[in-house]
C-alpha cells in the first residue's frame, strides 16, 4: 500500500512543468538525453520556427522569468471546507474561496483545468497605493499567513509609489503568474475579461498577448464609468471611462430585434420584413448595378436610383421570379425586397465595444446600498455591467471565475443572469482576507461593520456577507426560482498532510510526534476535500457515506474515490471492512478506476494494512493508498 507523502505528486497541485516535459518528450523524443532537453537538437527539429534573434518584439521587465516560474511551481496547500459559513452547502455548486488567489489558482488546476468558460477579474489598478500581493514566494503559504495578519510577525504592506523604478514591474510581477494560471483553467472556447484603467492598459495588452496569444485578442471594451465630469482634475481632462480587455474566440453578440418581422399576406415562407434594395455604388464604379427596374405585371418603370440597385440584373430577375419584390403603386416609390426571418444567419448582431450604456459607478454603489445599511465597499462595478459580460460569454452550465472577488459583484451577477435566462451557471470566486484597519479613515466603516458582526476584520468577510445577503434577497424576490442561490465557502490552509520535520536533538520525540501524518485538529471532511483537489475531482462532486463494520466509509464521485479515515483498523476489522468496501464498489460500478485511501495511522499494525491491500487488489481494486 503506497503512502501519500507531502512531497508526492498526488499531494500537490498540478505540476505544469512536468506535464509540459512529458508532452514535449512524446512529440520530440530525440531531443531528450537522460531526462533533460538538448536544446541544440530541439532547435534542429523545429527548423525555421525557432527565433534566435537577440532583439525581439514583446514585453520584458526585470522579474518576468521569476513571475513565469512562480506560476509553474506547485502548491502544497489545501482548501478547508467551511459549511457553517456557507449557504445551502449540501446543494450549492458555487464556490467562495478565501485565500491568496495565486495559491488558490494552483490548487484548482487539477479539478478545473480546461473547464472554465469565463474569467472576469477587476484587479487592483496600479495607482501607487498599498500593494496587497507582494512578489515574495519563497514560502508561499506562510507568506500568505503573514500578509493577511494570520501569523505573529505579520508583514507590512509596501506602497508601490510612482517614483519607484519598479512601479510597473511590481504590478506585472503580481499579474503575470495569475494570468498564466487563469489561461490553464479556460476551455478551448473560453474567454477572459480584465477591467483596467489607462495606467496599465498598454502593459496589460502586451502581457496578455504574451500569455493568450495576440491572435486571441477580441476587443477592448470601453465603459463610461463616470456620469458627471470631474472638475477637480489638474490636467483639465476628465477621465470618465475604464476599459475591459477581452481575449478569446467569440462572444455571443447583441440580441437581434425581430419585431419588424410579420406575415401580413400569409406568405407560406413565413414572417418577413421590408428591406431596402438601393445600392451604394455610382455608375462609373459598378455599371452592372445601374439599370431601369420594371414591374413585369404592370409595366411600371421605377427607373434607377443615383447609387444603383443592390443586385445585378440576374439576381434581381430571380427575386422577381420568386415573388419577393414589393412593388409600389406609384412610380415615385422605391421597390423593396421581402427579407424572411428564416434567412437570418443568426439571431444575434454585433455587440458594441462601447458597453454599459447609462450604467455608472454610482449604480454599483446603489447595488451595495440595497444590501447594506452602511457603505462597506468603494466604487464597486455595477451588477448589470458584469451580468452583460456573463450573458455575452456563457451559456447553460458554464463556470464563471473571478479571483479578485472584492465586493462579490461577479457572483451576484452570475446568479442574477441565471434568474434571467434559466441557466445553471456556476461561479468560483476568490478573495484575499486583506486586513481592514479601523484607524484608516477609508477602511473604518468596513472594519467596524465586521466587528459588529463578530467577524474577522478583512475584505473576504465583507465578500461573504455580500453573497449571503444577495442569496437572501434574490430568493425573497423570486420565490418560484429553483436554481442555485447558495455557495460553499473554502479557506486556503497548509496541507492536511504533515511534513517530516526532524528535531536533531530529539529524534525519539520527533518520531512520536510524526506517528500520525495528519495535522492535528483536521477533520475527515478536511482530508476528503484535499483528496478531491489533489486527485482532480470537482469540489462539488457528490459524497456518499456508509457505516461498514462500524467504520465510516465515503464514496466520492460515484466511486471514483473511496476513503476510510477511521482509527482502529485491526486484523479482525479489516476482513469485514474490505468485504463491505468491495460490495459497495461493485454496486456503484464507477466508469473509471477507483482509488481507495486509508489513514496510515488508522491501521493497528502492518499486518492489517497488508491484508487490506491484498483483499482489495484480489477483488479488482488496484489503487490503494494511505496517508
Amino acid at each position: 500500500m503506497k503512502k501519500l507523502e507531502l512531497d508526492a505528486p498526488e499531494t500537490k497541485s498540478a505540476d505544469v512543468v512536468s506535464d509540459n516535459l512529458s508532452a514535449l518528450q512524446s512529440l520530440f523524443p530525440d531531443a531528450f538525453r537522460e531526462g533533460k532537453i538538448d536544446f541544440d537538437i530541439l532547435k534542429q527539429l523545429l527548423g525555421d520556427a525557432v527565433d534566435d534573434r537577440d532583439e525581439k518584439y514583446g514585453l520584458n521587465w526585470h522579474g518576468k522569468r521569476k513571475a513565469r516560474q512562480i506560476a509553474l511551481t506547485p502548491s502544497v496547500g489545501t482548501l478547508l471546507p467551511c459549511p457553517e459559513e456557507s449557504v445551502d452547502w449540501e446543494n450549492s455548486r458555487n464556490l467562495m474561496i478565501e485565500g491568496d488567489n495565486l495559491e488558490v489558482l494552483k490548487l484548482l488546476q487539477k479539478s478545473y483545468a480546461g473547464k472554465v468558460k469565463l474569467v472576469y477579474i477587476d484587479p487592483p489598478y496600479n495607482t501607487g497605493g498599498d500593494f496587497v500581493y507582494p512578489d515574495d514566494f519563497s514560502d508561499s503559504i506562510n507568506n500568505y499567513f503573514k500578509i493577511t495578519g494570520q501569523a505573529i510577525d505579520g508583514k507590512k504592506l509596501s506602497t508601490n509609489a510612482e517614483s519607484s523604478g519598479r512601479f510597473h514591474t511590481s504590478w506585472l510581477n503580481m499579474m503575470y503568474p495569475r494570468l498564466k494560471l487563469a489561461k490553464s483553467l479556460l476551455d478551448e472556447d473560453g474567454l477572459i475579461f480584465v477591467s483596467i484603467d489607462d495606467g496599465e492598459l498598454p502593459n496589460l495588452r502586451l502581457a496578455m498577448d504574451d500569455i493568450f496569444g495576440e491572435e486571441r485578442f477580441l476587443a477592448t471594451f470601453i465603459w463610461k464609468s463616470r456620469q458627471n465630469k470631474d472638475n477637480r482634475t489638474v490636467t483639465g481632462a476628465s477621465v470618465d471611462h475604464e476599459y475591459i480587455v477581452a481575449y478569446g474566440n467569440k462572444i455571443r453578440g447583441s440580441q437581434r430585434n425581430v419585431q419588424q418581422y410579420s406575415n401580413v399576406d400569409n406568405d407560406p415562407r413565413g414572417d418577413w420584413a421590408s428591406a431596402n434594395m438601393v445600392g451604394i455604388a455610382t455608375a462609373d464604379r459598378r455599371p452592372n448595378l445601374h439599370y431601369d427596374l420594371v414591374n413585369p405585371q404592370t409595366g411600371i418603370n421605377y427607373g434607377c436610383p443615383d447609387m444603383g440597385w443592390r443586385y445585378d440584373r440576374t439576381t434581381m430577375g430571380r427575386l422577381i421570379g420568386e415573388d419577393r419584390i414589393l412593388w409600389p403603386q406609384s412610380t415615385e416609390g422605391r421597390p423593396r425586397r421581402k427579407a424572411f426571418i428564416s434567412e437570418l444567419e443568426s439571431e444575434f448582431t454585433g455587440f458594441s465595444t462601447v458597453i454599459g450604456e447609462a450604467l455608472f459607478t454610482r449604480d454599483g454603489t446603489a447595488d451595495i446600498d440595497r444590501l447594506f445599511d452602511v457603505r462597506v465597499f468603494n466604487f464597486p462595478k455595477p451588477v448589470q455591467l458584469i451580468r452583460t459580460l456573463i450573458e455575452q460569454a456563457t451559456f447553460d452550465e458554464d463556470i464563471v471565475v473571478d479571483f479578485f472577488a472584492g465586493s462579490g459583484t461577479t457572483a451576484h451577477a452570475t446568479m442574477l443572469q441565471n434568474l434571467v435566462d434559466g441557466s445553471t451557471r456556476r461561479f468560483i470566486t476568490v478573495q484575499l482576507p486583506e486586513p481592514l484597519d479601523s484607524s484608516n479613515r477609508d477602511q473604518k466603516t468596513a472594519a467596524d461593520f465586521c466587528a459588529e458582526l463578530g467577524r474577522p476584520q478583512n475584505i473576504a468577510e465583507l465578500t461573504k456577507e455580500r453573497l449571503l445577503r444577495t442569496c437572501a434577497m434574490l430568493e425573497a424576490e423570486n420565490p418560484g426560482f429553483t436554481g442555485d442561490l447558495g455557495f460553499r465557502v473554502f479557506k486556503l490552509a497548509q496541507s492536511n498532510i504533515r511534513a517530516w520535520e526532524p528535531v536533531p536533538n530529539d529524534l525519539e520525540g520527533t518520531l512520536l510526534a510524526n506517528a500520525d501524518h495528519i495535522v492535528p485538529g483536521r477533520t475527515e471532511q478536511d482530508i476528503l476535500y484535499e483528496l478531491l483537489l489533489k486527485l482532480g475531482l470537482d469540489l462539488c462532486v457528490p459524497i456518499e457515506k456508509k457505516q461498514i463494520a462500524g467504520k465510516s466509509v465515503h464514496a466520492i464521485g460515484g466511486g471514483a474515490l473511496m476513503a476510510c479515515l477511521a482509527d482502529g483498523l485491526s486484523k479482525d476489522v479489516v476482513e469485514s471492512l474490505s468485504a463491505g468496501i468491495v460490495a459497495w464498489w461493485k454496486q456503484l460500478a464507477p466508469a473509471v478506476d477507483t482509488r481507495v485511501v486509508f489513514k496510515d495511522s488508522g491501521f493497528a499494525d502492518d499486518v492489517a494494512k497488508t491484508n487490506m491491500a491484498a483483499i482489495l487488489n484480489q477483488n479488482g481494486i488496484l489503487d490503494v493508498r494511505s496517508l
